[in-house]
Formats: structure tokens, sequence, C-alpha cells
């Protein structure tokens, strides 16, 4: 009995079962001008031939899915995992039996954020590789990406509710202007400059004051604004949520 495991493994013939292979895919978020941007990759060679995808590809015999998603990122595009302020976070996992039509794969997907990320340069099996505008992303992308792209940004918008994921788009110290540039851009929708002031300071860790404040005043010759920095709440409570949203639980 001692040996039981051992002669099972030792006798395991994994042939018996259909091929299935693991890759990742990395939803890759920043602001560029204003404008809500993702990563995307033009395909080098088939399948899918000169679409536009997310970065992503197989996974190593040996390596961990957060490993493979920042080394696919970086040999795809050349924006490094060690960017100081790249948040990386599983998404979620995709495996419909005809999403690739080499094999049966599954997909494991992987959020990004940082602010002020380099122009991506394109490498191994990437033809091209850009910063997108979502408004101006193409309708269609290589396997089932644009699904996982739509998934990516609807994740971003909800986290930004309940987490103070907007600090990850910003500066280390930063107005809360700027934080509310952040989320009338991941959002989508313009909000009360006043009342949204209100809310960032009512919520408890969300952010601290540096006692700084910038060197300028407004365009039209204000005060200078505060400056802040991330506080340490992991949760915002009470949560930031979208204007329609909100409209819609009243």
């Amino acid at each position: 009995m001692a040996d039981s495991e051992a002669d099972f493994l030792a006798n395991y013939d994994p042939s018996r079962y259909p091929p299935v292979a693991v890759t990742v895919d990395v939803v890759a978020f920043t602001i560029r001008e204003g404008r809500l941007n993702v990563l995307l990759v033009r395909r080098a060679g088939p399948p899918m031939r000169d679409m536009w995808a997310l970065p992503g590809g197989f996974v190593g015999e040996w390596e961990d899915l957060p490993t493979a998603a920042a080394r696919e990122l970086a040999e795809e595009t050349g924006v490094a995992n060690a960017h100081r302020r790249l948040h990386l976070e599983q998404l979620g996992t995709y495996g419909a039996p005809d999403r690739d039509p080499r094999m049966r794969v599954f997909s494991v997907a992987y959020l990004a954020f940082a602010p002020h990320l380099p122009d991506p340069v394109s490498g191994t099996d990437a033809r091209e590789a850009a910063w997108v505008p979502m408004d101006e992303r193409p309708e269609t992308l290589a396997f089932d990406h644009t699904t996982i792209l739509a998934d990516g940004l609807e994740r971003a918008r909800s986290k930004l509710e309940y987490s103070p994921l907007a600090t990850r788009f910003v500066d280390e110290e930063f107005t809360i202007a700027d934080l509310r540039a952040v989320y009338e851009t991941v959002w989508g929708e313009p909000l009360h400059a006043g009342n949204f002031h209100r809310k960032v300071l009512s919520v408890p860790g969300f952010v601290e004051g540096t006692g700084a404040t910038t060197e300028r005043g407004g365009a039209r010759g204000g005060p200078r604004a505060k400056l802040y920095r991330a506080g340490d709440a992991q949760l915002l409570h009470p949560a930031l949520l979208m204007p329609s949203r909100e409209e819609a639980v009243r």
C-alpha cells in the first residue's frame, strides 16, 4: 500500500485523454491624453493572421500563470511588468470548445493597469502593437478577445466603485480633480466636481493629504489644489457608484 501512489503515477498515461493547452491573455488599460486606451497586438501569423488581439500566449510547462501573463505582456509589446505602478490581477477563465481552431485551449485572462505606460514595441508573434482608444477599437478581435475585453472593461468600471483602483491610474501624488478625470474616463460619464470631491473625502482610507499643493492654481487663476496620495483602504465603504447605476438602484 505504501507504494500505491508511486505505482499509480508511474503507470499513469496522460495520452488517454484529449490534449489541452493553457494560454494567458492580458487586458491592459492606461489613460492617454484623457482617453481610456487598451493595448492590442496585430497577429503576425495564423491562425487569424493580421487580426488585432489582446497580448497573450501559451503558458510554459513549469510557469505559473501571473508570471506567464507578465512575460507575454513584455515579449509581445515591450511593456515590462517591472513598471512600478503596474497592477495585475486575474480577470477570468475562458474555455469554449471552439474558441481556438488549433486545439482545445483554455485561456486565463488578466487585467493590468498603470499610468504613463510607454509606447509598445511589437515582438515574438506580434507584427504590431499599439495603444488603441476604446472608442476606436476594432469591432471584432481574434479568438474570443472581444468578449474578454468587454469583461475587462466591466471589471475595471466595477472595481472603481468599490476599490481604490483609480489611484493606480494617477501619479503617486495627485489632486481630487486628477482622480475625478480617471473615473470620468473609465466610466464614460461626467461627474459633478463638488459631489465627487465630497464623496472621495468621506471614504475612510481612500486618500490622504500630503500637506502640499500644486505649484499653480487652476486655469482661471483659482487657488492651488491640495495634493493627495493613496490611503491604506482596500475596499471603499461607502462605495462610489457610477451615476447610471446609482440612478438604477434608487
